[in-house]
């Protein structure tokens, strides 16, 4: 039986999503399989987090399909992005930081998060776009402690 090694980075994949409420479970299986498969499963909790909440985000404040990519900056970082038509960036991306909103607050929560277990993030707002419209790309950036 034929065995194939996993790729070494760099490499990528571009998931995309319709406007669902299910698409952050969908966003969090894709992403653990593709982890386990290139041997990037120690990175799979705070990854799935941080996509989840970046998908949520397209999905609660854009009315469109929005874009998950994963990429490979070498064995032990990854950087996750998340593209939607809506070109407002939040405050937390804007270097806007609330204070922790607590865990009653309803909303920022998510994104607080993010700033929280990301190792780097940034936010992009696009004119021409990806599929020649306009939007905003959010990233982050995590990698193996230690690495």
């Amino acid at each position: 039986m034929a065995t194939v090694a996993p790729a070494s980075p760099p490499w990528a994949y571009t998931l995309q999503l319709p406007h669902d409420p299910r698409a952050p479970r969908v966003a969090r299986h894709t992403l653990r399989t593709v982890l386990a498969a290139h041997g990037m499963g120690g990175l799979a909790s705070t990854a799935e987090l941080l996509a989840s909440e970046l998908v949520t985000n397209a999905h609660r404040y854009s009315s469109e399909p929005y874009t998950l990519r994963l990429r490979a900056l070498h064995p032990r970082r990854l950087r996750l992005s998340v593209w939607d038509a809506n070109p407002e960036i939040p405050p937390p991306f804007r270097g806007v930081l609330p204070e922790d909103p607590g865990s009653d607050a309803e909303r920022e929560r998510g994104l607080f998060l993010v700033r929280l277990c990301a190792d780097k993030w940034g936010a992009y707002e696009l004119q021409g776009g990806l599929h020649g419209r306009g939007g905003k790309l959010l990233w982050v950036e995590v990698g193996v402690k230690g690495a």
